[in-house]
This record gives structure tokens, sequence and C-alpha cells, in this order.
């Protein structure tokens, strides 16, 4: 059962084609890989699902419903979040209050917290808080502000935030860029505890192969702004196209 349709979509910016007739389905419970070389427009596409850009044609349904001409915020409230390659955290928070205000939001449909909010009706937020910092392994460093945080723990806590609104799907960009292997590792193995839990999906944008391979039960290749092969991993990794795309010299968009 898909939980996410892509039905041609194009995208332009002035005379460059970003994205072209791309048509795309998320298969419920799976992990997804988007691959390409540089300016492939695989975060042209993440930004349109989230709503950060509107296409010049084409269609994006989720859970059978519309996406496109939806705000962001909306978006992410129909349980559609992203993980962005820059850490967006509240640096001067604690890591705990930084899962907590994203608890909230999902209780309150926003990223404030409540004036008239006791002890007791704060405590399942807390509680989520707490349990999503086990569940991605930064419950130990709870009290430390984000700041302090290393850029593999960054991107935990980034996760940390999303996982707390209880999301149906998850779209990770480059959750591993700038890692040195250790983390890279530890990140493969919390998206396959994430995966193997249950009741999200994801779909993940990334160069590094080993991740891919690693993690993908499916993968689609997409080169100058079009789908150009797709399917299982033992499929694509000798895919002449998919070969011959990262062999290109595309530049980036």
């Amino acid at each position: 059962m898909s939980i996410l349709e892509v039905r041609d979509v194009s995208k332009n910016f002035g005379g460059l084609a970003a994205l072209g007739d791309v048509n795309l389905t998320i298969e419920e419970g799976t992990i997804h890989s988007l691959i390409g070389p540089n300016g492939a427009g695989k975060s042209t596409l993440l930004n349109v699902l989230v709503g950060l850009l509107e296409p010049d044609v084409g269609t994006v349904m989720f859970k059978g419903k519309a996406v496109l001409g939806n705000a962001p915020y909306e978006i992410n409230q129909m349980g559609l979040g992203r993980v962005f390659q820059t850490p967006a955290i509240f640096d001067d928070l604690s890591v705990l209050e930084n899962v907590a205000i994203a608890a909230y939001a999902a209780r309150d449909g926003g990223f404030a917290f409540n004036v008239f909010e006791t002890p007791a009706t704060a405590k399942p937020c807390i509680d989520l808080a707490k349990e999503t910092l086990q569940d991605v392994g930064l419950f130990e460093q709870r009290k430390t502000e984000a700041c302090h945080l290393s850029r593999g723990d960054k991107r935990r806590l980034e996760m940390a935030l999303c996982l707390a609104r209880k999301p149906d799907l998850l779209l990770l960009d480059e959750p591993t860029a700038g890692m040195a292997r250790a983390d890279t590792e530890n990140t493969i193995k919390l998206l396959q505890r994430i995966s193997d839990k249950g009741g999200i999906t994801m779909v993940i944008v990334e160069h590094d192969m080993n991740v891919v391979f690693s993690l993908s039960k499916y993968i689609t290749c997409l080169a100058g702004g079009r789908v150009i092969a797709e399917g299982l991993p033992d499929e694509m990794k000798g895919n002449p196209k998919v070969i011959e795309a990262y062999l290109g010299t595309e530049s980036e968009e």
C-alpha cells in the first residue's frame, strides 16, 4: 500500500528544468532511498514534498490527500516530517527541552508552550520526550545544551524532534553528511531500529552508498531532474544507467 504518490511533477527555474515529469511511489513501512549525482534534483523534489516549493505541474498525494497548496506547517501536521542537512534545533535549550517542545507541538499544533500548562498536563509530553531520547540514544545527554552536542548528536537530536511529532513519513536529507565513519554506522543502526519499531516510512536522500545499500528496501535514481532508474538494491548496483549517471559531470542545482 502506497503512502506517497508523486505524479508528473515538473519544476523550472528560469530556463533550467530542475524536475521533469517525476513519478514516484513510496510504499508504506519501507525505507526508500533517492540517489543521483549532484544536480539531479533530489533536494528540489524534497522541497516540493514539504511545501517549500510549488511545482509548475503535477500532483503529490500523501495518505490519499493532496499535498500541494498546503503550507509547510500544515504538511507537517498531516504527518510528513523532514530532517534537514543542517540540523534545525534550539541551540540554547537543553536536549530534553528541544524534544519537549516538539511533543507539545504535536499535541497543540504549534511550536509554543501553553502558558496555562501544569505539571500534570505537561507530564505526557515530557514522558514522550524522554522516551524519544531513549530511542535515539541521547537520554544521558538530556540536560546538555544542544549547542554543545557533536555534529552526529545534533543530527540525532533533530531526528528526535521529528519523531516526537509522530510522523507517518520521515524525509531525511543526507542524514550522514559530514559524519565520521563511526557516527555514520551508528546512524545506520538508529534508522534501522526506528524502521524495525514500525509505524514510520522513510525516504532518504544520501550520497553514501554504504548507507543506501545497508538500509534501502527500494531505490530511485534521478539525473537531470528525471527518474532514470528504480528497483531493488541488488538491481540497482549494476544498473548501467546509474553507473553512467554517477560517472558523468552534471553540476549541482
